[in-house]
């Protein structure tokens, strides 16, 4: 290392997990084995989203800044032989949506510090991520409440010269979950052939949408349950359960850059018959006491005004708006030492789920547990839940006391 023994940044109280608005603070700290010239030392503070079309690449092809700061702690001088501590404090902005990390983009916060010495000199650089968690309030989201249902039908040819069709209908018990609350799915087949379907599935199925001049899908399959097959001639009525794993929620409220969709997929090997109920995905789950509000400010919004006519109706709640795109900076310091970490998503709350519904379909008895995708963590690695958490609010984020790196524990 030379003359710089020490080049860290140190958040107060080692906090890693912030939320908009709120102002991060720390300590940059340098130690030196002899005196060195300095034109400055500068603690930036910024915020930005990159997507790229080749997987796992960070050379990004479109980028949007959110926020970026920048403060001189230190000015032109001498730094002199040993330890020095130079205190720093930045504003988040209040639209940055939550961090992220996908196969093809980032929402990365980080604060970065740099030593500036003379010319021919060496240039120090130390860099610390920071992790951002805007809550998605389920209750917000309009038409968020009672039953997701949908219905299919299709017809199919067997043996050549018989024709069958297939009748599938399935719900879901709501339209908005948290992580660890249990799904549940229930199907009918009605099987108007003579020949007995193949399996029936149900599949949480994650969708991220990278906005380019040509948009990449990527769509992996979270979880997956299987029943058994329906005889020919037969209606069937089949239950299960999905528990949902740690996961981003759904939107990312503040990035134009990368969507975030959910939903549940049922469908039927044989023949090839499928529907989806869209589902969201937050980190306040449904309140009851806040659904009967609503139902009872309901009729109020429809009733006629004196001249006859229907009085207008109260906006219905929506996500926060988003900022336009801004470029992000692409800083080129002469770096000679650094301490770069990829950040990723920030912890996710747990909740309750449900209670389990028992199966009644005699012919679907091939019940299966929960198939859960390695994918399902991808964007969330080693999350941490805490065991006394109150069912209708976001819980508290367990902070360790390593920094960054506390979070994700082998």
């Amino acid at each position: 290392m030379g003359k710089l023994l020490e080049f860290d940044i140190e958040f107060d109280k080692n906090k890693v997990v912030y939320s908009p608005g709120e102002s991060i603070s720390g300590t940059v700290r340098v130690k030196l084995s002899q005196a060195i010239q300095c034109k400055a030392i500068k603690v930036n503070c910024n915020g930005f989203c990159g997507i790229t079309s080749k997987e796992n690449d960070v050379a990004w092809t479109v980028e949007e800044q959110y926020f970026n700061s920048t403060v001189s702690v230190a000015d032109k001088g001498t730094l002199t032989e040993g330890e020095h501590v130079f205190p720093f404090k930045f504003v988040i902005s209040d639209t940055a949506p939550t961090s992220f990390e996908g196969s093809y983009g980032r929402i990365i916060y980080r604060v970065r510090a740099f030593v500036e010495t003379p010319r021919f000199s060496k240039d120090y650089t130390a860099e610390k991520p920071f992790y951002l968690l805007s809550l998605l309030n389920l209750n917000d989201i309009p038409d968020v409440w009672g039953v997701n249902s949908s219905e299919v039908s299709q017809q199919f040819t067997y043996m050549l010269m018989k024709t069958g069709t297939i009748v599938l209908k399935a719900q879901t018990d709501m339209k908005g979950y948290t992580p660890n609350q249990i799904i549940q799915v229930k199907a009918n087949v009605h099987n108007q052939s003579g020949k007995s379907t193949g399996n029936i599935s149900a599949s949480l199925v994650q969708r991220v949408t990278y906005e380019m001049k040509k948009p990449i899908h990527d769509i992996k399959t979270i979880a997956q349950v299987e029943g058994g097959t329906v005889k020919g001639g037969k209606e069937m009525e089949w239950r299960e359960q999905i528990i949902i794993p740690p996961l981003p929620q759904s939107s990312l409220a503040g990035c134009e850059l990368i969507k975030i969709d959910y939903y549940v997929k049922v469908s039927l090997k044989s023949p090839e018959v499928a529907l989806t109920l869209p589902i969201h995905i937050g980190n306040v789950s449904l309140s009851k006491k806040q659904r009967s509000t609503k139902k009872q400010e309901a009729p109020s919004s429809s009733e006629e005004a004196p001249d006859g006519k229907p009085s207008s109706s109260s906006p219905s709640p929506s996500l926060p708006s988003r900022p336009a795109p801004k470029p992000a900076p692409r800083p080129t310091p002469r770096s000679r030492m650094s301490s770069h970490s990829t950040p990723s998503a920030p912890p996710v709350d747990y909740y309750p789920g449900a209670e389990a519904c028992p199966a009644t379909s005699e012919d679907l008895n091939k019940r299966q547990s929960q198939v859960v995708s390695p994918n399902a963590f991808s964007y969330a690695p080693g999350l941490f839940f805490p065991q006394n958490q109150q069912p209708n609010g976001p819980a508290a984020v367990p902070l360790g006391t390593g920094g960054a790196s506390a979070l994700y524990p082998p």
